[in-house]
């Protein structure tokens, strides 16, 4: 006989809606579609395995659709910005400077704060959200979210400059590396580069170049983890995929 365990499930409220209905409304798919990944057995919730006519309280169900994490919560938001050379990355700022809310608007009518910080004179993506515990994950060093550069430097750039910097430079707080690097182009005596690590101290990549004297005259990060900065012009923000968001906590290991 099939398996029966909804009285051993956890109990939902009374309000609670049904789980095609909030797996269609969270962009997955048709509410046939949905029925039908719940029938071929494709849907957890909560740990175990969907069955038709169950109901979930999308504001706390853990729901996953073929391995991949669905965020059902409306109040959610998942934002990635393009931000322009100096803004601080700040929400408002103190001293009257240009922050990331004033490229917001009335768009965005939740309160989302940036997760990870790019210098003033750094420009390109930065995500903005209101889970908080995306974002602690997002920053903490344990789980080593690889973020990409793309710098314009002092050239010209010597050969052995990418092993030197994957080898790793000594700085005054302590060795540091790259996880790639590559010449992109070069132009006379200036040169652009391509780089990723995944650690974030306090304007690590222009202190890294800077240390093996090629001091950066632009930065532009291109993305952060499985997120890239695409043709996002400066200024903008987008709302991120479904399937972007499910990649994020899949990069954090939920």
């Amino acid at each position: 006989m099939p398996r029966d365990d909804r009285t051993t499930r956890t109990d939902v409220p009374e309000d609670a809606e049904r789980l095609q209905k909030v797996l269609a409304a969270a962009g997955v798919g048709s509410r046939r579609a949905c029925e039908d990944l719940i029938f071929r057995r494709r849907v957890t919730v909560n740990g175990q395995v969907a069955q038709l006519g169950d109901k979930v309280d999308p504001t706390t169900a853990v729901i996953f659709v073929d391995g991949e994490r669905v965020v059902t919560d409306t109040r959610l938001v998942y934002l990635a910005m393009n931000k322009p050379r100096g803004v601080v990355s700040t929400m408002a700022d103190e001293k009257g400077r240009t922050a990331l809310a004033d490229f917001l608007g009335n768009r965005v009518e939740q309160r989302v704060y940036h997760v990870g910080r790019l210098d003033a004179d750094s420009e390109g993506l930065l995500l903005l959200t209101n889970d908080g515990t995306l974002a602690h994950r997002l920053m903490h060093p344990s789980y080593g979210m690889p973020k990409t550069y793309h710098c314009e430097v002092a050239g010209p750039i010597p050969r052995n400059l990418g092993k030197r910097l994957m080898a790793g430079v000594e700085l005054e707080d302590g060795p540091a590396k790259v996880d790639s690097f590559r010449v992109v182009d070069t132009l006379g005596r200036t040169a652009h580069v391509e780089l990723t690590l995944h650690e974030g101290r306090k304007h690590i990549v222009r202190r890294i170049l800077g240390e093996v004297g090629h001091p950066v005259s632009r930065l532009i990060r291109t993305s952060i983890g499985p997120i890239r900065l695409g043709d996002l012009r400066a200024g903008r923000t987008r709302r991120l995929t479904n399937a972007e968001v499910a990649a994020l906590f899949k990069a954090v290991g939920d």
